[in-house]
């Protein structure tokens, strides 16, 4: 199934519906004309694919941001991937509690612009106090190219299928164990 733009914005509308019901929204984030930097994006793409477990939705974030940090409203695990450049080997995973980088990034100044997960974390954490989830996890997969129109990289790639799995594994044991 290859969705077109207008499914991918109905999609992620649709994310919004039956907030009480959803215990794990899954968001990518990425710009899709940009190599590798379109982990998040085609990874929710291929769990739309798969099929999404009651009690889950995906959205495709893109590079919105602020619109991250309302999605997280109400639901009780947010998983959020995304690229990443640390100079470590391209397709490794690192896996990241929100704890550790809500408080980072400084909200001073920011503009929507340069508004990217990290501040959306921060952002929400603020704006949805009692509302914000209990738990946000952070995948992030290096990435080795980023330029305008080239497609994932072979290692990048291979770390996304990888990710799926991993990502719907752990949601599945999770709604196993809430009975």
């Amino acid at each position: 199934m290859t969705m077109d733009s207008e499914q991918s914005v109905a999609a992620v509308t649709h994310s919004h519906a039956g907030v009480g019901d959803v215990h794990t929204l899954i968001i990518g984030c990425g710009n899709l004309l940009r190599g590798d930097d379109a982990v998040g994006p085609v990874l929710i793409r291929r769990i739309w694919d798969k099929g999404l477990p009651n009690h889950v939705r995906c959205a495709d974030g893109g590079t919105g941001g602020m619109d991250v940090a309302f999605q997280m409203r109400g639901v009780e695990h947010v998983i959020l991937v995304d690229a990443c450049r640390s100079e470590s080997t391209p397709g490794a995973i690192f896996e990241v509690p929100g704890t550790e980088v809500e408080q980072l990034p400084p909200l001073d100044g920011i503009n929507l612009h340069a508004f990217r997960w990290d501040h959306a974390i921060a952002f929400g954490r603020w704006l949805l106090k009692d509302e914000y989830p209990e738990k946000v996890t952070v995948f992030l997969v290096e990435g080795a190219e980023f330029e305008i129109g080239q497609p994932l990289s072979a290692s990048v790639d291979a770390a996304v299928d990888h990710l799926v799995t991993r990502i719907l594994d752990r949601v599945q044991a999770t709604l196993g164990d809430r009975g």
